[in-house]
């Protein structure tokens, strides 16, 4: 996966009690079906070197959650590299989201391995939001540096509340 690059968007909001809560992803396909801790992630998408991250981002929140993104301030997060060497570069944006409108995409995997049998898996089964303690024992881990980032951010001032 070395030099793979993914881009995403970090949907937040203020949440029934006042806090953050972040909107997260869990993974699709039978490999993450019976995990939770370490299953979920921001959504997020691959992207060509000529494709500009944001509008990468933009494109694969829309493609995987089957929604448009929400307009408002798109608040960089900066980069991470995950433990396979992928890139995620991620914004922060205030909104709302109902998880059940959500309608993911699918990929096609052989499974089980090794049986010739291509099968259609969705990229995401299920979105939720989180506190950030929440997400932070739910999130791959290189991944947990954005909620840190995200409330630092909302500290300055410099994303929405939400």
């Amino acid at each position: 996966m070395a030099g793979k690059r993914s881009a995403g968007l970090l949907l937040h909001r203020s949440g029934a009690d006042g806090g953050t809560e972040v909107l997260l992803a869990h993974m699709g396909g039978p490999l993450w079906a019976r995990r939770d801790a370490g299953a979920w992630s921001v959504p997020k998408g691959e992207y060509a070197p000529s494709e500009e991250p944001l509008a990468a981002a933009r494109r694969e929140f829309a493609e995987e959650l089957g929604v448009p993104p929400p307009d408002g301030r798109y608040v960089p997060l900066g980069d991470v590299r995950q433990s396979g060497g992928k890139v995620v570069t991620v914004w922060a944006v205030a909104g709302d989201l109902d998880p059940d409108r959500i309608e993911p995409g699918t990929f096609e995997l052989e499974w089980p391995r090794g049986s010739g049998v291509i099968r259609s898996f969705p990229e995401i089964d299920r979105v939720a939001w989180c506190t950030p303690q929440q997400a932070r024992a739910r999130l791959v881990t290189a991944q947990r540096e954005f909620l840190d980032r995200l409330a630092e951010a909302l500290a300055a001032g410099r994303a929405d509340a939400g």
